[in-house]
């Protein structure tokens, strides 16, 4: 499987097959706090960056092969933004033609300025944009976005999707200690959350290993602070429970790529479920995984974390790349 990896569990969907669109890691942002790594380069362009035969191929051979219960969404995620690739709307029909299951869209919501990519969305259960500020300069500063989709033109689109949209709209806030944890900032979202009115507000801490090696998540204080002040549909997004699916995959090594490609996992959470599929095998395959070139440790806060080699984090660049940031 190149495009669909999972079920893996997910604190918002439950058991969500996930459809990844685009290439490790095409994005118009460049976010703090991103698990998976850096963008590097920056991009704007919307085009078919994978054959949307093949991923629709892909879906139709792993949703044959699971029973009814195994899975509660398919969801369209991983390893970038996913509105970049020009035929997501087809992408959505043809999933929405195959099965019952509500499709999803994990989106940054850069794009909804532009009448095609709204257009688009429509055909979805639910659709998670991201926001991470209430103004332009936090927006910079968090996020690190291509400049093009300035931030009054990205709540302008937020609001213009609210009045199109007949799915479920679940607004995405990310909380980084010392940025947008402060009384003042939140109120700036909770002002622009006010303009959106989406059904919910999830409220998500940086709990994976993020792109840059100081963002920390809020204390307690700070979350609190975020749900009083961002409404009564706020709430935190709890830590996601259950084992993830490596079935559907030639091997066991492709399986793990798969999910560390779209899903960073730490190390005690990774051993348990790959001695599910392979007991008393886990670190015998993660160790040749990594002197393979194709996995790396990543280390948060005393915390090992496992991501695939072609993720940029901010200790494991080159110093010309350090230089560059």
């Amino acid at each position: 499987m190149k495009y669909v990896f999972g079920p893996v569990t997910s604190r918002r969907l439950g058991k969500s097959l996930g459809i990844d669109p685009v290439p490790l890691k095409t994005c118009n942002w460049n976010c703090v706090y991103c698990q998976l790594g850096r963008t590097r380069p920056l991009t704007n362009v919307r085009r078919e960056y994978v054959p949307c035969q093949e991923i629709i191929a892909e879906v139709q051979q792993v949703l044959a092969v699971h029973q009814a219960g195994a899975i509660d969404w398919v969801t369209f995620v991983g390893s970038g933004e996913p509105t970049l690739h020009s035929r997501l709307g087809w992408l959505i029909r043809q999933v929405k033609d195959m099965t019952t299951l509500p499709v999803a869209v994990i989106t940054n919501g850069a794009l909804l300025y532009l009448l095609e990519v709204r257009q688009q969305l429509t055909a979805a259960d639910a659709v998670l944009p991201t926001l991470d500020a209430g103004s332009p300069r936090l927006y910079r500063k968090i996020n690190r976005p291509w400049p093009v989709p300035t931030f009054e033109r990205m709540i302008d689109g937020f609001v213009s999707f609210r009045k199109e949209f007949m799915g479920k709209l679940w607004v995405e806030v990310m909380l980084v200690n010392g940025l947008n944890d402060t009384q003042e900032a939140l109120m700036d979202i909770a002002t622009v959350v006010q303009s959106i009115q989406p059904d919910r507000v999830h409220i998500n801490l940086p709990m994976r290993p993020p792109a840059e090696a100081w963002v920390q998540p809020p204390d307690r204080e700070g979350v609190l602070r975020a749900i009083a002040i961002l409404g009564e549909n706020a709430g935190v997004v709890p830590p996601a429970q259950g084992r993830f699916d490596f079935s559907g995959h030639e091997s066991i090594n492709e399986a793990i790529v798969a999910i560390l490609t779209r899903h960073p996992m730490h190390e005690e959470e990774l051993i348990a479920a790959l001695e599910d599929w392979a007991p008393g095998e886990a670190h015998r395959i993660l160790d040749r995984l990594r002197a393979g070139g194709q996995v790396q440790v990543v280390e948060r806060s005393g915390k090992r974390f496992w991501s695939v080699a072609a993720a940029r984090y901010a200790d494991s660049l080159s110093p010309f790349e350090r230089r560059g940031a």
